[in-house]
């Protein structure tokens, strides 16, 4: 439990959004405390990639509250999200695939370049230090993510799991406080999915990460997620560990099932 002196880090309030007639979101309302990893969950079309968009300006919410920090940030562009501290990875892989695997790093670390444009256009002795700085960060990045000995490969030479996680490098080179992972495990083999999940408990320590995940894996979510939510047709159906959620009636009868009721997290 959470202690309840303890302010949310990111607070989210009756949030709802409506594209024409259609009410994908409805009343979502979620807390996320510093340090902490949540699961959101949902069959396919429930609204889970939908309140991500939200929270990091995609879309821009019809109705309810995104509070940062105590900010709230509803309507802000998707770079101002960013660099408030919130991250996110995507459900298809998108990487700048004709650039180098240290490039594609290096591009979200410009994001918080201390060096001005105008250093950069005159080739000022501050660009050349930011560079050289920015370059720095990039390569301890590749490290961290045993990505350093293919820092000049293409990044679409990599196998899949790689390209995964150079996807999570490059949202963590611009710092978030916050990381959101849509669907980190889709399209990994067994193997892979251990290491992500491996992977993803050390940048959580190591980063000092508050993490939102969806993912469609359950044993990934059971293994790794202190609490889970589920959405279904864009409502919440029920909260809880992921022992309340496997047993939860209305989450098997959503969408889950037997695949629930069998795992043995």
């Amino acid at each position: 439990m959470k202690d309840s002196q303890e302010k949310p880090i990111l607070e989210i309030k009756d949030l709802g959004i409506q594209f024409g007639g259609l009410r994908a979101v409805s009343n979502f309302n979620m807390n996320l405390y510093p340090g902490e990893l949540v699961g959101l969950i949902g069959p396919n079309g429930a609204g889970k990639t939908t309140v991500f968009n939200m929270l990091t300006g995609v879309y821009t919410p019809t109705d309810g509250d995104i509070f940062f920090q105590g900010e709230r940030i509803n309507g802000l562009p998707p770079f101002k999200v960013t660099r408030k501290g919130i991250s996110r990875t995507f459900q298809n892989i998108r990487l700048f695939n004709e650039l180098s695997v240290l490039d594609n790093v290096k591009v979200a670390n410009h994001s918080l370049a201390k060096h001005s444009v105008l250093s950069s256009i005159f080739r000022l002795p501050s660009h050349f230090a930011g560079e050289k700085e920015m370059e720095e960060k990039s390569l301890q990045f590749l490290e961290i993510f045993d990505l350093h000995t293919l820092k000049d490969e293409k990044a679409k030479n990599l196998p899949y799991g790689m390209q995964r996680r150079l996807e999570i490098a490059r949202a963590l080179a611009a710092g978030p406080k916050v990381l959101l992972l849509d669907e980190p495990a889709a399209g990994m083999n067994p193997q892979e999915t251990n290491d992500l999940m491996e992977l993803i408990a050390f940048i959580r320590e190591r980063f000092d990460l508050t993490i939102l995940l969806i993912e469609h894996d359950m044993r990934l979510v059971m293994g790794i997620c202190e609490r889970i939510t589920v959405l279904d047709h864009g409502i919440t159906i029920a909260e809880g560990t992921g022992e309340e959620i496997r047993t939860n009636p209305k989450v098997i009868e959503a969408y889950l099932g037997e695949e629930v009721s069998n795992i043995n997290a």
